[in-house]
């Protein structure tokens, strides 16, 4: 049997790493190779990533990779989406900014006063979100000095090919992609006043970008191509969960828990604008008919305020057992308060959303969390079905949130749907399928890569017991 290796560089919001995937007949197999930290960096004018040092790691871990398999193909990247940065020739310009930065109220603002919402909605199908691209673009000061904006995994692959492009299921996110179309809507750049020439062209998933540049190969060992993946991380992450049929709602769990169905025609009706809910492209031309949902990034957020208050570390897995055992009732809060987007102290903003009705025990406190952000994933699930008018039978629940057996079970109750947990990789493996499969070494149908991951990530069933 005939197994062909790639690597996956898959970049989140609070971590990295690059793994070796491995792909062949009823084969799907994963290999760390490396994980790094990531996260908002304080600056003078704002919130910023780092992006030299995880350029640094990215380069470190494609290297170890290479060196551990050598019969490695291809290259894949997916980050979070929203954030990019600005070239003017073959310079960056500033390090990019951090979508929870502070400036991407005033974009709001001053995109909202050109062109209302609903006129918004119906041209880019998003979401409302405060730190969506085009908001961004209109309060950034040096888009004028640049010649293109490059979303974070296409600014990645443009270092390490020289090839100035835009995957398209991470362009939806921007806010600039017509909702119908799936091409760049220039009439709305420019209404905006956002120069449509920085705008790159438009790739799908599975095109090459291009191959390493020679200084890179002789450092990392090998002159490799650079595939595109859905290189939004959850268009990644929904290729890999195991659905098998149309009545599936998903969930795809770490800081954000984004929730939705998939769908292959829009829904631009009033009901889903209102309800804040997005058409980010998948891959093979879906929609990701989702609402962002605050998630893991409240329990984690809070465990490092306690941590920065005790001067020690917490033991998560302690934490969650002792939140299991607590029997009485936990007094809920909105997970997706907007006074809870922000870094610093996240317990007691969680505190002044219960009024008074706040846990005093840790545990009882982190229970409170965990059934709140169920609470929002369940009528997330509902709006979904609604809005689409499909009756869903089951919940798939993916990435690292599906480790967490309280928030899986919690899940299960509140929809009363079974929930199907796992695989907790759900990102690398859809970023490996889909190199894999434009090599010509996985199978040819979403279908197909589906029940691949099904079959070799069986998941774990947790059923809606009261």
């Amino acid at each position: 049997m005939t197994v062909r290796a790639v690597a996956a560089v898959d970049l989140g919001a609070t971590s990295g790493r690059v793994v070796i995937g491995r792909v062949g007949e009823g084969v799907l197999e994963l290999e760390l190779v490396s994980r790094f930290p990531n996260g908002p960096v304080e600056r003078e004018d704002g919130l910023h990533w780092d992006f030299a040092a995880l350029y640094e790691h990215v380069l470190e871990g494609l290297t170890e990779a290479v060196r551990r398999e050598p019969a490695i193909e291809s290259i894949g990247i997916d980050s979070w989406a929203v954030d990019y940065g600005l070239l003017a020739g073959d310079d960056l310009l500033a390090e990019p900014f951090h979508y929870r930065d502070a400036r991407t109220a005033r974009g709001v603002e001053e995109v909202h006063a050109l062109l209302p919402s609903a006129d918004l909605y119906r041209r880019n199908g998003l979401q409302f979100l405060p730190f969506n691209t085009l908001y961004q673009y209109r309060v950034d000061e040096r888009i004028t000095d640049a010649d293109s904006a490059l979303l974070i995994p296409d600014l990645l692959a443009f270092l390490l090919t020289g090839a100035r492009v835009a995957e398209r299921t991470n362009a939806s996110t921007t806010g600039l992609l017509g909702v119908e179309t799936g091409e760049w809507d220039a009439d709305l750049a420019a209404r905006l006043h956002i120069p449509a020439a920085l705008l790159p062209p438009l790739i799908d998933p599975g095109t090459t970008i291009g191959t390493l540049r020679p200084e890179l190969a002789a450092r990392i060992g090998k002159h490799l191509p650079v595939i595109a993946v859905g290189s939004h991380d959850t268009a990644s992450a929904v290729v890999a969960v195991p659905m098998v049929a149309g009545s599936a709602a998903y969930i795809s769990c770490g800081t954000w828990g984004l929730v939705g169905v998939e769908l292959t025609e829009p829904v631009l009706t009033d009901a889903a604008r209102e309800a804040n809910f997005t058409h980010e492209l998948g891959v093979d031309g879906r929609y990701r008919f989702l609402h962002n949902v605050t998630g893991l990034w409240l329990l984690s957020e809070t465990v490092r305020a306690w941590e920065a208050e005790d001067g020690v570390s917490l033991d998560l897995s302690e934490l969650l057992a002792a939140a299991s055992a607590v029997t009485s009732d936990s007094p809920l809060f909105d997970a997706n308060d907007p006074s809870l987007s922000a870094p610093g102290d996240m317990p007691t903003r969680i505190a002044a959303l219960l009024r008074g009705d706040a846990p005093s025990s840790r545990a009882a406190f982190a229970r409170t969390i965990v059934e709140s952000i169920a609470a929002a994933f369940a009528k997330a699930v509902q709006t979904a079905s609604d809005l689409s008018g499909r009756t869903l039978d089951v919940v798939h629940l993916v990435g690292g949130g599906s480790l967490n057996r309280l928030l899986c079970q919690a899940t299960a109750v509140r929809t009363g749907l079974p929930v199907l947990a796992g695989p907790v990789e759900a990102t690398a493996l859809g970023n490996v399928l889909v190199q894999a499969r434009a090599l010509g070494a996985a199978p040819a149908t979403l279908e197909g890569l589906r029940a691949l991951v099904a079959a070799t990530h069986p998941p774990e069933r947790f059923e809606p017991r009261a």
